[in-house]
């Protein structure tokens, strides 16, 4: 297993939308291990692949304390949004900076799962949050996007300023 560099926001690549998956192969359960232990080591929740330049429609989780239940979803679709639900939110692209975002209540997915079976999931609470948050994400969609232009703007212009800061000290 290996870590993969999360991309920052605003890199255009981030907008790239993820494409379907043909084959679930052992290339992509090696990229959904590689996912989870950059998320866990992040330390984040969710994971799309686009996120690490990978335009697959792939995401991983794990709500879990013990960071002992991951879940995989390749080729994900929302099938049903039901309900509105605020929730404070966070991004691993978006490296410190927490927004109240508006989403669906509760959704339910269809996808494949880690050895490509078919899974048809209802969800609520933190795991609709983290469903939809991540799918928006293989669509070339930040949570940036649901701020107002000012919020975003500024977001941008602080995360911009620090990767020139790093950029110049190594």
């Amino acid at each position: 297993m290996a870590r993969l560099t999360i991309l920052h926001y605003p890199d255009p690549r981030l907008r790239k939308p993820g494409v379907a998956v043909e084959t679930v192969d052992d290339g992509v359960r090696a990229l959904i291990d590689d996912m989870l232990e950059t998320m866990y080591a992040a330390p984040g929740i969710g994971l799309a692949a686009t996120q690490v330049n990978v335009q697959k429609r792939i995401v991983v989780m794990d709500l879990s304390e013990e960071k002992n239940q991951p879940l995989a979803f390749i080729n994900p679709t929302l099938l049903e949004r039901e309900g509105e639900s605020e929730s404070e939110e966070g991004c691993l692209s978006v490296p410190g900076f927490y927004e109240t975002v508006q989403r669906a209540e509760r959704v339910r997915l269809s996808a494949l799962g880690r050895d490509g079976e078919p899974l048809d999931l209802e969800a609520t609470g933190l795991l609709a949050v983290c469903i939809q948050h991540e799918l928006d994400h293989l669509n070339g969609k930040l949570f940036v996007d649901y701020l107002s232009a000012l919020k975003r703007d500024r977001i941008r212009k602080k995360l911009e300023k620090q990767a020139r800061q790093e950029a110049h000290t190594s």
